[in-house]
């Protein structure tokens, strides 16, 4: 990652200033966050003044730019990257990796699974993999993507019965992410599931599933063997993180939305077991 942020030759003040306008910010909005003259900020952004690194990181705080676009920042401007990119196997991020599996295990019976910032599944449950039954083989080798085996027409799609509702829900938390990171890898992530044709048989019209929990969440339903299994899903990410791998990660946890549901789940573990 170092390698390539030093590669960079674009000029700090074209990043500050499209950051700026990413986040709808006029140059007094920000100059009045970060406590600084609009003058000076202006400056900054057309390179008339070169910022210091702790004016890089003050700006980069008030943008909310994530940890690897402020190494990007912190080089343009001359200077190291400061938040380092282990690997999740790096001793280092042991705690945090313990962490994430007890989290993983203890949310059994239920489903929970951890992705990356592309959406790439990291690790998951036991519980996850009796639910992928009949998708096609070359969905699960890695890197698995999580939102291309969701929504692929030979991936999990097909039974997923509140499909629309389902598919707004994740391309809506897809945006959010690209409005906040700018990721190309995001937005033909996107631009791919965007072309996915609607599985055989499902109604070409929105579903309207969610409306039993008045808009507070989405539920993912699964048609199943057993039945109709009805999901509610939750996302944590860890609180102030200083590695990039970590500010990256989320975990992905679903809880059964009815007793039906919690039910089927519980036996298949006891099964599996």
């Amino acid at each position: 990652m170092i390698d390539a942020i030093m590669q960079t030759t674009r000029p700090v003040g074209e990043f500050l200033r499209e950051w700026r306008q990413r986040r709808r910010l006029s140059q007094l909005d920000l100059a009045l966050e970060a406590e600084i003259s609009t003058r000076h900020l202006s400056f900054m952004e057309t390179g008339r003044a070169a910022p210091s690194r702790e004016m890089v990181l003050r700006l980069a705080e008030r943008l909310d730019i994530p940890l690897r676009e402020r190494n990007t920042l912190l080089v343009a401007a001359g200077f190291a990257p400061l938040f380092p990119e282990r690997k999740l196997e790096d001793p280092a991020l042991e705690p945090a990796r313990k962490a994430m599996e007890l989290v993983l295990a203890g949310h059994e019976p239920y489903p929970a699974l951890a992705v990356d910032r592309h959406w790439n599944l990291v690790a998951s449950n036991k519980s996850v993999p009796p639910l992928l039954a009949g998708v096609a083989p070359f969905l699960l080798q890695g890197p698995v993507n999580v939102l291309r085996l969701s929504l692929h027409p030979e991936g999990v799609a097909p039974r997923i019965a509140n499909y629309w509702e389902w598919r707004a829900h994740l391309f809506e938390r897809l945006r959010h992410q690209i409005g906040i990171s700018a990721d190309p890898v995001l937005i033909e992530l996107m631009n791919e599931l965007a072309e996915y044709p609607a599985p055989a048989g499902v109604v070409p019209h929105a579903n309207t599933a969610g409306q039993e929990y008045a808009g507070v969440v989405v539920p993912f339903q699964l048609r199943t063997e057993t039945g109709t299994l009805s999901f509610i899903s939750t996302t944590t990410v860890f609180g102030t993180p200083i590695d990039v791998t970590l500010s990256e990660l989320a975990l992905e946890t679903f809880f059964p939305a009815d007793a039906a549901t919690a039910e089927v789940l519980r036996s298949l573990a006891e099964n599996a077991a």
